[in-house]
This record gives structure tokens, sequence and C-alpha cells, in this order.
């Protein structure tokens, strides 16, 4: 009698766990597809990754060195404000491959690895890419290196329109 007790209750159990997978593989919970983008015109990766992640409406965009997408061999411009106009130019590059620009960007993330140095010269151009009412959320933190001497590295979220 108990196995017999102990089969039902498994059998329900099952029952339970069929139902609640058919409530989430209903059209209300649909799992997001992702889209991994490397874009021809935007600097060759110094690691293993991709230039741009989609998910959920947002796009992941890989940080960028001051690198040369047309010369990978080339050294990296010397002095922050050349860095970030590279950087900027490099992030550019892959939005334009998204079909994307700065005005979709959401949030920032900034990396120098000489803050109090590069701080100010860095804020000013940087600020100079966006419309000034139109900011995106940003973090600046100072780091001790980053990848093929790089003096400044910006990676960012942008959101893309749902229609």
């Amino acid at each position: 009698m108990q196995v017999l007790q102990r089969f039902t209750d498994q059998l329900r159990t099952l029952d339970n766990t069929r139902e609640k997978l058919n409530h989430f593989s209903s059209s209300k919970y649909k799992f997001m597809t992702m889209i991994f983008h490397l874009f021809q015109e935007a600097p060759a990766p110094v690691a293993p990754y991709s230039h741009a992640v989609e998910a959920g409406g947002f796009v992941f965009v890989t940080g960028q060195l001051a690198t040369d997408p047309d010369d990978d061999s080339l050294p990296l411009p010397a002095g922050i404000e050349a860095q970030t106009a590279k950087v900027m130019d490099n992030l550019q590059r892959v939005l334009k491959g998204l079909g994307l620009g700065l005005a979709q960007v959401v949030t920032v993330r900034i990396f120098l690895t000489d803050f109090e140095r590069d701080y100010a010269a860095m804020n000013t151009l940087y600020a100079s890419y966006f419309a000034s009412n139109k900011l995106p959320a940003r973090t600046t933190v100072g780091v001790t290196h980053l990848a093929r001497g790089g003096i400044i590295e910006i990676d960012m979220v942008v959101v893309r329109a749902v229609s």
C-alpha cells in the first residue's frame, strides 16, 4: 500500500511540474533570444568576444580600446584626447553596424589607467559626443592596466527601439 501511495505522489508531482512548464512556455513568458555581432568595419577583437550582443531590447557593446580598425598592428595613439577620440570612433563603428547611434546609449562605463591625470581632459572630449540634455548614465573607474597598453576603454549599453 505504501508503494502505491508513493507512486501516486510521484505522478501528482509530475503533473504539477508539467503544469508549471506549460504555464511558462505560454506566450506570456518568452525567453530571451541573444544575437551576437562581429563587424568587419570595427577593430579586430583583442580577445575572444563579440563586438556586441543583443538581448531583451538592449545591446551590450564590448569595451573598445584606441586600436586602429584598419591596421591592428599600429601603435595606440599617444595621450588621453587622441585615445578617447579613437575609442569613441570605434564605438560608433560598432553602433553603425547595428544601425544605431549615440542617441540610443543608455549607460556607459569608462576605465582609465591614470584617473587623476586623465579624468578632466577625457570628460571634456567625451561630453562633446552627446546632447547636453541627453547624457547617458555613466560610471568611470580607475584601473591598473588595460589590454594593449591602452589608457582608456569604454563600453556601453544601448537600447534598440522595439516596434
